[in-house]
């Protein structure tokens, strides 16, 4: 009776973590966002990242996902423009790390080039 009960606590631990760990992201994995909309919340993590950033601007336009690691990681699509006059826009995702204390820090800032993504057509 007592292996039955152990078993039976193990079985209702094992499932109860389980649960858990399909409720949220997996610690190291990136979670795409299910919804891409820029919140206030989020624009404000992003502010606190770029602050002082000079040269480019940088304005959010998706939020891409997450990374629980000893804090969050974040990842946004922007619009990124180079301050001089008639500059082009371009596009590139800015990848910001979110410290337990709220800092956040840009881990990087990487230029999206969408032809580089598509090999339909391409010279073999």
């Amino acid at each position: 009776m007592k292996k039955l009960v152990s078993v039976a606590i193990a079985l209702v631990m094992i499932l109860s973590l389980t649960a858990g760990l399909a409720e949220g992201p997996l610690m190291g994995g990136w979670a795409a966002a299910e919804d891409p909309a820029v919140t206030e919340e989020l624009r404000a993590v992003f502010d606190k990242g770029l602050e002082g950033l000079t040269g480019v601007s940088y304005v959010p336009v998706a939020y891409l996902g997450s990374q629980l690691v000893a804090g969050m990681n974040h990842a946004f699509l922007c619009q990124a423009t180079v301050v001089y006059p008639d500059a082009v826009p371009y596009y590139a995702i800015v990848y910001l790390y979110q410290d337990l204390e709220g800092n956040v820090t840009v881990l990087n800032i990487a230029d999206f080039d969408i032809g580089a993504l598509c090999t339909y057509g391409a010279a073999e």
